[in-house]
């Protein structure tokens, strides 16, 4: 058995009716089993992991392929309408939005689609999520975008077109002859959109392997540090950067994509110098689309409970604008730059290009980092709203496979997307399979539909992603709130949105991320710490700044610091503490060692011990109190620093006259204070479970104290 002492042993109790009131009964802890080493721990992990028998492939099997788990259970007359009713209504929504997408990719509209369709069949086969709607979204497909114009001017390809035309037809030639075709040309014949997608897919491919990485080593707790604040707040930042690449498809100009560090500033720049080359025809086109798309959007939202489904305002401005650009001839009247060509069918699978690995290795890390936990964070809201579990690691495995396998099907990065998982759960998604009814839609429009959208404006996709931003644009009118709310959590947001916005997206992330946690550590580093009163008739102790109907013991003073006590603030420990008892330990015994010296400059030999005694004690009743009580129950962990800080606060009040005791410490404090010595024999120092008790102690202590001196 081992024993905390809160109390002195029996031995040591004086007699009396102090002793029924300074002390209680002994209080017995016995302490857990240690922990095994961490070899054991290893090993057990290992036989566990390497056991193999049929119940536990089958549960492997099982709950890497949910599929396998909730389809056989499936109900049809339940399930099935709302199933139906969602996945087309999420379709026809993506259809439009999968091609508006592709350009902020740098991308073709035929990817956008490809995309679309492989990740809403992937994560049927491996989400846990009955409602989150996986797809394009506008940030990652922003953060691709940029990846992909670095990697083509890398490349070459945004030469003078007459360049370019040269170094295609020396292609050609080359190709011709009977020399093997070697890597330089076979890069040459690629044109500028095949190396674009294949940028995009190599990268893709990266992502997701991060992402299964994450999933099998458990990481997923990387995620914690993108707090939603700081989330909200990258998203609004990205959002003003899409619009500023899509401004230039607005007015129709023809200026270079800005990337880079100050990239949206840059892009402006452009806009303003070349604003007299507006495309009128494409400036109107896109002032008739918001017009009818933006009123339509807040009628969806505003009868949303009252509408069985939205109504699909994209795609038939669509269609209306495709239309009035064939039969109007905008391209070849106007000059207004359409979507072109978009192949039917299903080009050959190929692999990445492992040679394009270097370059986008580390831009896709944050795209990673931000997919995961988007779609982790999406995934749990949804299932505690309804009702049900998902699981974690097994979310990363599937945005991961939702990746990788697609990296080999000409598509970029995907992950969950919140507009279209509110209307996928508004439209009476009930399961999984709704994905599956998405994908059959997106398959009809690539194997029938894709081809008629050739004469569709770029202008139109442009507006129909500004549009879809109104979301993540409106949180600014949160701000009051999250004001009101916390203070912290609202500059996190600000300086993580002006970063993303004015910097770059990546380091926009990495600025939020770092600020975050900077602002942790500011918190702790100077932490409440508040003395402590009595509420009357009970055995409770609370802030005295916070409340008025406190009391106060005579001579006993309750201190509570609200952090853990490590090097960052160890200082601001002692000067807290010392500021709110008013008593410097250091400057009191320096000011007795100078009146001892002041003593016997004076030459008073005779009575001069008697005179330094009484000078001390006179000090010591000067202070106010003779006990501190540290409440510890806001303490999580000490650290070296903090138990040495301990130490010599509790040694600095002994030497004149205080006692100092430490209540409510948890556990891992306690082991801290064990292993760090801070018990020492003969030493005053008691550990209590209560303030209450740490008080009747010491007020039982000095009682007893005054009784044995008047004796």
């Amino acid at each position: 058995m081992a024993e905390f002492n809160n109390v002195r042993s029996v031995a040591e109790m004086p007699e009396g009716d102090d002793a029924k009131r300074s002390f209680h009964h002994r209080m017995f802890l016995e302490p857990q089993e240690k922990k095994r080493s961490m070899k054991a721990l290893v090993v057990k992990q290992a036989k566990k992991t390497c056991s193999c028998t049929p119940a536990k492939v089958k549960d492997y099997v099982f709950s890497f392929f949910p599929v396998l788990q909730w389809l056989p259970k499936y109900k049809l007359r339940e399930y099935l309408l709302g199933d139906i009713m969602s996945g087309v209504i999420v379709g026809v929504l993506l259809v439009p939005q999968s091609i508006a997408y592709s350009l902020l990719a740098g991308q073709e509209p035929i990817y956008g689609l490809y995309t679309s369709f492989f990740a809403s069949i992937i994560y049927f086969i491996f989400g846990t999520s009955r409602h989150i709607s996986v797809g394009i979204f506008g940030v990652i497909c922003l953060m691709v975008g940029q990846v992909v114009d670095r990697e083509i001017q890398r490349a070459g390809y945004d030469l003078e077109p007459a360049a370019l035309s040269v170094l295609t037809d020396t292609a050609a030639y080359v190709n011709t002859t009977i020399l093997p075709v070697n890597q330089t040309s076979q890069k040459l014949l690629c044109d500028k959109s095949c190396y674009a997608i294949t940028v995009g897919a190599t990268m893709t491919f990266i992502a997701g392997v991060y992402q299964v990485a994450m999933g099998f080593f458990q990481v997923g707790f990387v995620s914690v540090y993108l707090s939603d604040s700081l989330l909200s707040g990258f998203v609004t930042g990205a959002s003003f950067t899409i619009v500023t690449s899509q401004a230039k498809y607005l007015l129709g100009l023809d200026i270079p994509r800005s990337s880079g560090i100050g990239s949206l500033i840059a892009t402006w720049i452009n806009i303003f110098r070349n604003i007299h080359k507006t495309n009128i025809c494409d400036l109107i086109t896109s002032f008739l689309c918001f017009l009818v798309l933006i009123p339509t959007k807040e009628l969806n939202e505003h009868f949303k409970s009252r509408l069985k489904a939205p109504i699909p305002v994209e795609l038939v401005v669509i269609v209306a604008a495709t239309l009035a650009s064939h039969f109007g001839k905008l391209r070849e009247t106007y000059g207004s730059s359409v979507a072109g060509h978009i192949p039917t069918g299903f080009l050959p699978p190929r692999p990445p290009d492992w040679n394009l690995i270097p370059n986008v290795a580390l831009d896709a890390i944050p795209i990673a980092i931000i997919g995961f936990a988007i779609t982790v964070s999406l995934s749990e809201m949804f299932a505690k709203k309804h009702g049900y579990s998902v699981k974690a690691n097994q979310e990363m495995y599937a945005i991961g496979f939702c990746n990788i396998i697609p990296s080999f099907f000409h598509c970029f990065i995907t992950s969950a997307a919140l507009a279209k998982t509110l209307v996928k759960e508004s439209t009476g998604c009930r399961t999984q399979m709704s994905g599956m009814v998405t994908s059959l839609v997106i398959l009809l429009v690539l194997l029938v539909i894709a081809p008629l959208f050739y004469s569709l404006q770029k202008c139109v996709l442009a507006v129909i992603t500004i549009v879809n931003l109104r979301g993540a644009l409106r949180k600014f009118k949160d701000l009051p709130k999250m004001w009101h709310l916390s203070r912290v959590d609202t500059v996190i947001w600000l300086v993580t949105m002006a970063a993303s916005a004015l910097i770059s997206t990546e380091i926009g992330l990495l600025v939020g991320v770092c600020f975050s946690m900077l602002c942790v550590i500011f918190r702790t580093q100077r932490p409440e710490a508040p003395l402590l009163g009595w509420v009357a008739e009970s055995e409770t102790y609370e802030s005295l700044s916070a409340y008025k109907n406190l009391q106060t013991k005579p001579g006993i003073v309750v201190f509570r610091f609200e952090a853990p006590l490590y090097y960052i603030n160890k200082e601001c420990f002692k000067s807290t503490l010392y500021k709110q008892t008013g008593v410097n330990p250091v400057w009191v015994k320096a000011a007795k060692k100078k009146a001892a010296k002041r003593m016997l400059r004076e030459k008073e030999v005779d009575s001069g011990g008697n005179q330094t005694s009484i000078s001390m004690d006179f000090v010591s009743e000067s202070l106010g109190f003779h006990t501190i009580v540290i409440d510890c129950c806001a303490v999580q962990f000490l650290d070296t620093a903090g138990i040495r800080t301990l130490k010599e606060v509790c040694k600095d009040y002994r030497e004149i006259g205080v006692q100092v005791l430490l209540a409510q410490c948890n556990p891992s404090v306690r082991s801290s204070l064990i292993r760090g010595e801070f018990f020492k024999e003969g030493e005053d120092h008691l550990l209590f479970h209560s303030v209450h008790q740490a008080v009747d102690f010491a007020l039982g202590a000095q009682g007893h104290s005054g009784t044995s001196a008047s004796k």
